[in-house]
């Protein structure tokens, strides 16, 4: 098969618009602000969980590796509040 004919099967490929279902944008985004919504308390409730354990720590004299952990949680939230944005911008 030569080049050419490759291109012409290839550029006869169909190429549809997305499209999505009548009467179930509301639901999805419904969803997916109730997914987002959960993500950020999740969040927060980590770094209050984070915080306490190390002022409990502090106050046994114990050491432990709490800033990995409030790293984690950080990363998380950074990832939650940049995955609405990111997918828009990338479809």
């Amino acid at each position: 098969m030569t080049k050419a004919m490759l291109y012409y099967h290839l550029a006869a490929v169909p190429q549809p618009k997305a499209q999505k279902p009548q009467g179930l944008g509301g639901k999805i985004d419904q969803m997916l602000g109730l997914a987002m919504w959960a993500g950020t308390a999740a969040g927060v409730l980590g770094i209050l969980i984070t915080g306490a354990m190390m002022g409990i720590s502090l106050k046994r004299g114990e050491s432990s590796e709490h800033m990995s952990r409030l790293g984690m949680v950080l990363g998380g939230c950074c990832l939650v509040a940049t995955a609405g944005p990111f997918a828009t911008w990338v479809f």
